[in-house]
């Protein structure tokens, strides 16, 4: 998903079907889905990496369709490898021309980065956040008494406000159904403030952070899930193109770098 240009996954063509190599890896919730759908290099001769792939809709039933699953960090499972070996998909399964996928892609993505920015949940994450530090003590007054806290906290509010603002442009600037590389920016932005929340949750937490599941060890049920909240959370800079790739595109699509 991060370098889609670079996809090795193949489908050629057999009569009615297309039969399908390859491999994906970070699959969210494979393990539950039925259905999946693929981009397949149909022409790997095309003279651009962005050429030759095409947008195939694959039943998860199929032989040769293999689920692997990932474990995560912090201990969960939700994404897996799906591994195809000489899958067999009609060829009517083909979503819209032969080797225009990446055009669909792009459309997707676009509107995939523009929903993973996550604004809501940052908001509420860090209300909590707010919520929990002032009640908890430290010296004479709350952690949210803090200067240092309390400015921090601030820089992360105004930050959620701009980017929410940022994504309604974003939003009322694609209606007419076109890939808007400012997506990029959210994604971006998004991601980095995501992770920023559920830093500063399991930093209100502080040590009661580090007990998960942990028996008879007493801490507060919300501290408890700070840190594997934290842990999991590392994956946002990645999936749906990594922050390394949305500078990419940030760069040559916005700023004509």
């Amino acid at each position: 998903g991060s370098d889609l240009a670079s996809l090795k996954t193949r489908a050629v063509r057999d009569g009615d079907d297309y039969i399908v190599n390859g491999q994906k890896t970070w699959t969210t919730m494979a393990q539950h889905a039925d259905w999946i759908f693929c981009l397949v290099r149909t022409d790997p001769n095309a003279p651009k990496r962005q050429a030759g792939i095409s947008f195939l809709l694959i039943d998860m039933k199929t032989p040769g369709v293999t689920v692997r699953p990932i474990k995560l960090i912090d201990g969960g499972y939700e994404v897996n490898e799906v591994w195809f070996e000489d899958v067999r998909v009609p060829a009517e399964n083909l979503v819209g021309e032969e080797n225009a996928g990446w055009g669909y892609a792009k459309f997707l993505l676009g509107n995939e980065r523009t929903g993973v920015t996550r604004v809501g949940a940052s908001k509420v994450r860090l209300a909590r956040a707010k919520e929990l530090a002032a009640q908890t003590r430290i010296g004479d007054g709350t952690l949210l008494e803090d200067p240092l806290f309390a400015a921090r906290l601030a820089e992360l509010e105004n930050e959620l406000v701009a980017l929410e603002l940022t994504q309604l442009r974003v939003v009322a600037g694609s209606a007419d159904g076109k890939p808007n590389p400012a997506s990029s920016l959210l994604k971006l932005r998004g991601s980095e403030l995501q992770q920023a929340a559920t830093e500063i949750l399991m930093d209100v937490a502080g040590p009661d952070s580090l007990p998960f599941e942990a028996g008879d060890i007493a801490s507060p049920s919300w501290a408890g899930r700070s840190a594997p909240t934290y842990l999991n959370y590392r994956k946002v800079s990645i999936y749906s193109g990594s922050s390394e790739v949305q500078r990419t595109i940030i760069a040559s699509s916005i700023l004509g770098l």
